[in-house]
């Protein structure tokens, strides 16, 4: 392979990588809660924005940090764990290869959480989890159709808005809305009601956000 073919290779590492800038929230060590990975230790790397406003949103992903790749994999490499997720806020929103491409050569594990309204390049990302908001924005399009994990939170709607979408994934989960400015009686009504929709629906599994539970991050 020629020296010009393998500089478009976008899995090797280039030196403009380490100064590429995110906006950056917070970067904090912890247990995955929810999902198909709950109760695997992850290293969060929260972007900053989104192209959303989720009202059950618990993320102020417009109070953020510039911080450049190397400095981001410099705070990773502080703990001892090689499973990263990107979150936000919408990670997508970011060119994440120039940071995907350092992690990668320090053989790190790489999900995504993203709410799918821009698609995901093949190889970017090692487990996809798409977490569709069309619930709440019936003209947000969902563009990344494919993945490990489709994650959606129950507010009330007919589960056949996702027949199509659901084929393209390994994984069905549903988790209900949870409100920190709501009752305890008002979230627990909505955890029994979406415990009864999974039963009825078994393809789908419940998701529970267990570290609110546990009151960790």
């Amino acid at each position: 392979m020629s020296s010009a073919v393998k500089s478009l290779n976008p899995t090797i590492v280039r030196e403009s990588d380490y100064d590429y800038e995110y906006d950056v929230v917070e970067i904090f060590h912890s247990v995955q809660g929810e999902g198909h990975r709950a109760g695997i230790p992850h290293v969060f790397v929260r972007f900053g924005n989104c192209n959303l406003r989720c009202e059950w949103c618990d993320t102020d992903f417009l109070k953020h940090d510039r911080m450049t790749a190397k400095s981001i994999v410099n705070s990773v490499a502080a703990f001892k764990c090689k499973n990263i997720i990107f979150t936000g806020g919408e990670p997508m929103l970011n060119n994440l290869w120039p940071l995907q491409r350092i992690l990668k050569s320090n053989n790190y594990h790489i999900s995504i959480e993203t709410n799918g309204t821009i698609p995901i390049d093949e190889g970017l990302i090692d487990w996809i989890c798409v977490s569709p908001k069309d619930q709440l924005y019936p003209n947000a399009k969902i563009k990344q159709r494919t993945g490990d994990e489709l994650k959606c939170v129950y507010v009330g709607q007919d589960l056949s808005m996702y027949d199509d979408l659901a084929d393209g994934f390994t994984n069905l989960y549903l988790q209900p809305c949870y409100m920190e400015n709501e009752s305890v009686e008002w979230n627990g009504k909505n955890f029994a009601l979406t415990e009864s929709i999974v039963k009825d629906n078994p393809q789908w599994r419940l998701s529970l956000q267990t570290h609110k539970w546990m009151g960790i991050d």
